[in-house]
This record gives structure tokens, sequence and C-alpha cells, in this order.
């Protein structure tokens, strides 16, 4: 600092504040030699202490302008004055004048600008080719792996696309797992709009009431999150002919591409209802005469006992009328809330002891077998009720007529008779 000052006062020429300061010890000489050299020597040795001087400067002599202090600095670093502000010599010209509304149009939240559609990528032949069948979704460009084409079944799909006006385009099988996420694509994946499940109307009270003696099954899922476990339900729900599949659309997993994939493709071409009241829903279901089912674990499993609600196995459940089979989340099971809102709750009984640790079945799992032990009294008793009617139209049958032996084809739907063999003299 002394330095720098020094070189200040040697070459100003205006008086001021900055007296010739005392020479005393070992640093006079030092300063009667730099009083000898040439101005551009010392501008020289002044370059790298600019900035440091700059900062010292002000707080040792505050009388001091930093303007004349540093006016021998060759990059003029403060050249400017603290009152006036200079533009960067890009920004140099007229100012641009302000937007009109802009100040409206920041304020504007990002929910209310209309958004670029969000798409997805659908991996997997089942998908890909029933997707592309029941035409419910946006398809953007079919993607093929290099090399896997062929004649089968990828074929048919991109001649389907093709047909349809879709682009398709080759890629290698690394870029296909980057944009699956490592997920199995089996060479096919399609750009796709998501599938967003239908919302059930809510206040559905004024409807015509269905005939509970139909015996309809609707198939409710309360707070499923597990992608994989929701597709299997799926799958078992459309194989075993359940006629409605509702999910709570609050803390349940979305209709995603891995969905569809551990379905096997059926989510692209079943019918999947989400409501925000499923409370409601049950309420309104059970005033019209439907039977709420609820699920529980197996006896030994730690479920919080409800004495008013009756706990069978599923094997003993009689359907006599529509139902509703409501499965819980997969840690938690059913709320606390539809828990109360069942009229029975059914349970899988094990084969033998269970640890604490595996007392239960993955909800996938759980969920073919309750459905399986249901819909299969269906195809009972249907045989059943066939018996009866025959026996009812056997008996109201001529005496003539009922001499008749039924053919053995009979018995396969083929409705042919034998004619009776003439009675003997």
């Amino acid at each position: 600092m002394v330095e720098v000052l020094a070189i200040q006062n040697l070459y100003s020429k205006e008086p001021g504040p900055l007296a010739p300061l005392p020479c005393s010890g070992s640093r006079g000489p030092l300063l009667r030699a730099w009083s000898e050299w040439p101005l551009r020597h010392l501008l020289d040795c002044c370059w790298m202490s600019g900035v440091l001087a700059m900062l010292l400067l002000r707080p040792a002599w505050p009388g001091v302008s930093v303007r004349r202090a540093l006016a021998f600095h060759p990059t003029r670093l403060l050249s400017w004055d603290s009152s006036t502000r200079r533009r960067p010599p890009w920004k140099s010209g007229s100012r641009p004048e302000a937007r009109p509304g802009g100040a409206e149009l920041l304020r504007l939240r990002e929910d209310d600008l209309p958004s670029a559609p969000r798409l997805e990528i659908l991996f997997g032949l089942a998908p890909c080719t029933l997707a592309l069948r029941a035409a419910r979704r946006a398809v953007t460009r079919l993607l093929l792996q290099k090399g896997v084409v062929g004649s089968g079944p990828r074929a048919e799909v991109a001649r389907d696309a093709e047909a349809l006006g879709i682009p398709v385009q080759l890629m290698r099988r690394r870029e296909l797992d980057a944009l699956c996420r490592g997920q199995i694509h089996q060479g096919l994946c399609m750009e796709v709009a998501p599938l967003l499940p239908k919302a059930w109307p809510e206040g559905r009270e004024n409807e015509p009431r269905e005939d509970p003696a139909s015996r309809r099954l609707w198939l409710i899922l309360e707070e499923i999150q597990d992608p994989r476990n929701l597709g299997a339900v799926l799958r078992s729900a459309h194989f075993l002919g359940v006629d409605k599949v509702i999910t709570s659309r609050r803390n349940s997993c979305p209709l995603t591409p891995v969905v569809s994939k551990a379905s096997a493709g059926t989510m692209e071409v079943m019918d999947v209802f989400a409501t925000d009241d499923l409370p409601g829903l049950l309420k309104v279901k059970a005033q019209q005469g439907w039977l709420v089912a609820g699920t529980v674990g197996c006896p030994g499993s730690v479920v919080p006992q409800c004495s008013d609600i009756p706990i069978t196995s599923c094997l003993e459940f009689l359907w006599d009328r529509s139902t509703l089979l409501v499965l819980g989340n997969e840690g938690s099971g059913l709320s606390h809330e539809i828990r109360n809102l069942c009229h029975i709750l059914l349970t899988i009984l094990p084969g033998r002891e269970l640890p604490p640790e595996v007392e239960s079945l993955n909800v996938s799992v759980a969920a073919g077998i309750l459905l399986h032990s249901i819909i299969s009294q269906r195809k009972g008793q249907d045989s059943l009720l066939k018996e009866e009617t025959r026996a009812v139209l056997c008996d109201s049958l001529e005496p003539s007529a009922a001499s008749e032996e039924l053919d053995p084809r009979a018995s396969q739907g083929l409705g042919v008779r034998a004619p009776a063999t003439a009675a003997e003299p």
C-alpha cells in the first residue's frame, strides 16, 4: 500500500492530502530507487497489485479518491463512478421498450398455460399390439429393434402401424433399453399418450337399480400402489370375467406402461374406473342391495378384529347376489373406514402353520384365488339350473313322450332324442 501511494504521489500534478511520505529505515532506499524508474516499468510492476491496492486504499486513506489513486492502472477497473452505471459494450444502443402485458404474463402460473402433451414409452409385444388395435391412445411413432423385425408378429405390428400412418423407426437395442429404463421390451416399443382411468360418475343414486339376483361382481381396489401388482390383478380380473374394476384415485398407482406390461396388455382393452369417493360408492351400492365383501389376511395375522363383521373362508362363501369385492393396500390392507362398510370379510386359509412374516399372500395372488372361488360358483349354479330345468321339462311331457329315451348327445346340449322302441305284444 505504501509503494502504491508513493507512485501516485510522484506522478500526480494535483496537490492534495497525499503529501510526500517519510522514508525511514530500510524502505527509504526502495522508494528512492522506484522514483528513478520509468513510468511504464512502474505500471508493469503494479499490474497484478491493482486489485489489492483498490481494496486497501480507501480504508487506509478515507479522504483519497480511488479514481485518483489508481489512475495509472492500465485496465481502468475503477474508471466508472458509483453514481453512474455503465452498460456493457455488447448492450450499447437504445434500451428496448417494455413489452405490453409483461407483468401480467409473469404472474401467470404454469398450470394456466397450455402445455405440450406428455408422452410415454409403451414396451412389450402384447401391450403394443393390443394398444394399436384398441386405438385408445394417440400413437406418435413405433420403435423397432434392428435385426429382429423378420416376418413374425413384430412385422405384422409394423404393417398395421404403416397402414394407420404411424411412422416406424428402427433403433439399436441399447437405445431401446435406455428408453425403457432397462425393462424387457422384446424389441418393440411405442411412443404413446398416457392412458387415464375413466372417471366414475358420482351421484348415480337416481339411476335404475340393477337386480341383485343377477349376481354381478365388481372388483374394488383401495390404494394399490405397486404397478406390477395392479397389472397382475387386472389380468386376472379380465380373464375370470369380472364385470367392472374401480380403483381409488387417492394413493393409487396410475395406469403406467409397467402396469400394461404386467397385465400382458389387458389394460389396453379393458375399462378401469377411478373414484374420489370410494366410501360413498360402497354406501350407494349397499343401499341398492349389493353385498360388500372385504378381504383380510389369515386368522393368525395381525388384523383388527371387528365384532360386528363376520370373517369367513372364501371356500365357504355363497355368492347369491351382486357383490363388491374390495381389496386393500399391499401393506396395511383395508382402511378402517372401508372395513366398517363391509358386510362380510373373506380370507384365504393357509395349508400349514406359518411364521408371522409370511402369514399373507401377495395382493395379486390373493385376488386370483378369491375371484376364482367366487366366479366358479356361477358356472356350478348355471349347470345346476340347467339340470333342474331339464327335469321340469321332462315332468311336463305327455305320457307318450315321457316314454322316449334321451339320446346321450342330449347331455352335450344338442337336444336330440331317440325314438322309443315298440312295445312287445
